[in-house]
């Protein structure tokens, strides 16, 4: 599913150097390496402040807060996403309420969000939290609407999307607020967990500084209950000198895709959808979205049988997600039952993420094709 060796090797020297730094400077916790990256990603992003903490989940979760979202208040967002996208709002006490994805980008659907706010728990939502799924923005300009119509907050999870964009803008300037996550996996990856709001409110971004950071403005001096979320120096480091390259990872990234949508249309496995019958319905990237690939994902009737197939001639894949989030046992609480999202199912019974990363090679890509390929004969 992913070499990052293939990443690492040619910048072995430049990322030592930036942690040689770090151990030199003894500045392991923010410091000078957090603040010149996070500059930078503003800058990268076009948005007024960057502000870098742990981890993904931790992000989303100071976004909300910080956002002013709390107890009382409603979050509608995807049931078809990461555990994080709902665990976040529960943990900075609101509520979540979930709405179906859109069958072809798999993203959060306005629609469905809309008829939520028209129906009798909508005046209790303060905010929508619509998942960059894969790497492709949800409908902005749909959301945009929505969120002045309604009055909402629009916090984005831009985990998967680091340089997408809608309409021109980068995702993570959309909404009033965004989280994204550096996981390893992801296409901007530290080497350990690590996450960042960015905003371009200058009130959310001083409440995301404090909240990282126990709810102090000073030190010791606790204005409000925060959190231990801050971005340590090797993290920041590292992230600094990956920046320099992401545009280039990414279109690297369309590229492979590109190559994919080529060599499955050429086999005549390839399917209209959005639902799959016989062969494979391959992703699209929608108008006014750029797509920056973090996954490539197929939809196929017979997923886990491809699986299976794919494995044992040493080819990876992953499911992402297998189980909705409304029938999660942990959620159990939130009083969704199966059924209640049938897109979002479907979708979990169905897609399958094929091997995506900048250096994949093109007779890597063809194995996998016709694989896939001997598998729908």
């Amino acid at each position: 599913m992913l070499d990052l060796r293939r990443q690492y090797e040619p910048l072995q020297q430049e990322l030592l150097d930036a942690v040689q730094h770090v151990l030199e400077t003894q500045q392991f916790i923010l410091g000078e390496q957090v603040a010149v990256f996070e500059k930078a990603a503003a800058e990268h992003l076009g948005v007024n402040h960057a502000i870098g903490c742990s981890s993904g989940t931790d992000a989303l979760w100071l976004a909300l807060a910080a956002a002013g979202i709390g107890p009382g208040d409603s979050v509608i967002t995807t049931p078809f996403s990461f555990f994080a996208s709902v665990s976040a709002i529960l943990r900075s006490g609101a509520t979540p309420v979930l709405a179906d994805i859109d069958p072809v980008t798999f993203n959060l659907c306005s629609k469905t969000v809309e008829a939520v706010l028209n129906g009798s728990t909508g005046s209790e939502v303060k905010a929508v939290l619509p998942v960059h799924l894969y790497g492709q923005c949800a409908d902005w300009g749909a959301f945009s609407r929505l969120g002045s119509k309604f009055g909402l907050k629009l916090i984005e999870d831009a985990a998967q999307a680091w340089g997408a964009t809608w309409d021109g803008q980068k995702a993570g300037g959309l909404g009033d607020a965004a989280a994204f996550s550096f996981y390893p996996t992801k296409n901007l990856s530290a080497a350990g967990d690590a996450g960042m709001v960015t905003t371009n409110s200058d009130e959310i971004a001083e409440r995301s500084r404090m909240l990282r950071q126990h709810g102090m403005r000073r030190r010791y001096h606790h204005d409000e209950v925060g959190w231990n979320t801050r971005l340590d120096g090797f993290q920041g480091a590292i992230l600094k000198v990956k920046l320099k390259y992401i545009a280039g990872w990414n279109d690297a990234r369309r590229a492979v895709a590109n190559r994919y949508h080529l060599l499955f249309r050429e086999a005549g496995v390839a399917e209209a959808g959005p639902y799959p019958a016989n062969g494979i319905v391959l992703p699209t990237e929608v108008p006014g979205s750029r797509h920056v690939w973090h996954q490539y994902v197929i939809r196929s009737a017979r997923r886990d049988a491809l699986r299976e197939f794919l494995a044992a001639r040493n080819i990876g894949s992953e499911i992402y997600y297998p189980v909705p989030l409304h029938i999660q046992e942990a959620l159990k609480t939130l009083g969704y039952v199966e059924g209640d999202f049938p897109e979002a199912e479907r979708a979990s019974r169905e897609v399958l993420a094929l091997p995506i990363f900048p250096e994949l090679r093109e007779d890597e890509q063809q194995t996998v094709v016709n694989a896939i390929v001997e598998f729908l004969s």
